[in-house]
């Protein structure tokens, strides 16, 4: 008889496939809660984002009170974005020491001080005109004059003890700038992760509800990267890196899973997907709507992230993985 692959050998029983399996399981370590901090007045402030069903818009007063909840199911880390009270043009909100974000990270390092806690640096949610840097009277965002802007940010961030920045902006040359700033600053110690390939992609639509940062006019496209491109990441990861990067983003996740491999089979330092709005969304509905099991489609969807190479990925599954106890 002809001889054939026995396959089936190893799969044979729950306990031969959790021994073989190649990837290991989502530890705690793994997953980073996103957290949309509001500056208002009213600490009871909590607004579902009818868009991303679970989550929601969140007054320091109510982050601490969410926060609390999932620290003590295991919380590790979290990455704030803000929604300001004020806009305006040159995104004055966005480096002020006062801010709404850095107001949370005080708070957040106050009450738990092992709390790894990252702060998203952009200047998009701050502007009146919602682009992610300072725009021409054409309406064209002017690249070199927005690192300035991104550099107070993120030293404003740092001073305000947030362990590490994250700068989602896109513009060339921000992370040499922020790096340089923190550095000037006495902050050297500050490590920078930089959202290196992140792409103009369909799948932010959620966000845009979450964050009120969508743009009030034209897009995106020319700063954030092409879909159709992968060579590109190669080249923006080892720009950032030169530019002094401690570790990478790519955003989104699971369509550019493809993307994330590329990225880790030639960069030695950590790798982060995050898992956006529009992949979160997408599952949950299907979930709400009896379509799939979610909670087997949750752990699947972010396996694949890290069996494409991720070492951390940003979730707004993280609570409900915690809570869940499916993670380790």
């Amino acid at each position: 008889m002809t001889s054939f692959h026995r396959g089936r050998r190893l799969r044979a029983t729950p306990e031969i496939r959790t021994i073989m399996r190649e990837t290991a399981p989502l530890l705690v370590e793994d997953l980073i809660q996103p957290y949309f901090v509001v500056e208002t007045e009213d600490q009871s402030f909590r607004k579902e984002i009818s868009s991303m069903p679970g989550q929601a818009q969140l007054s320091l007063g109510q982050l601490e009170k969410q926060v609390e909840k999932a620290v003590d199911t295991g919380l590790k880390s979290v990455i704030l974005f803000a929604i300001p009270a004020h806009k305006d043009d040159k995104a004055s909100g966005a480096y002020d020491a006062n801010g709404i974000v850095q107001q949370a990270v005080r708070l957040l390092k106050k009450r738990w001080p092992k709390l790894f806690v990252m702060t998203d640096v952009c200047l998009c949610e701050y502007m009146s005109h919602g682009h992610c840097g300072i725009l021409s009277p054409e309406g064209v965002v002017r690249n070199d004059a927005t690192l300035p802007l991104l550099a107070k940010t993120a030293v404003s961030h740092a001073e305000a003890g947030a362990d590490m920045v994250a700068p989602s902006d896109m513009m060339d040359g921000r992370v040499a700038a922020i790096r340089q700033a923190l550095d000037e600053n006495g902050l050297t110690q500050v490590p920078l992760m930089s959202y290196s390939v992140k792409y103009a992609s369909a799948y932010y639509g959620p966000f845009r509800e979450a964050a009120e940062n969508a743009p009030a006019c034209g897009d995106r496209k020319s700063y954030q990267m092409d879909p159709g491109n992968a060579r590109e990441a190669l080249l923006e990861a080892y720009a950032d890196l030169e530019e002094g990067a401690d570790a990478l983003i790519v955003k989104p996740a699971g369509p550019f899973a493809d993307i994330i491999r590329l990225v880790r089979d030639h960069v030695d330092v950590p790798l982060c997907a995050y898992q956006v709005s529009g992949e979160y969304s997408m599952i949950r509905a299907a979930g709400l709507n009896g379509w799939v099991d979610e909670q087997a489609v949750m752990l699947e969807s972010l396996m694949g992230l890290k069996r494409a190479g991720a070492d951390t990925i940003i979730t707004y599954f993280t609570e409900t993985l915690l809570a869940q106890k499916l993670a380790r």
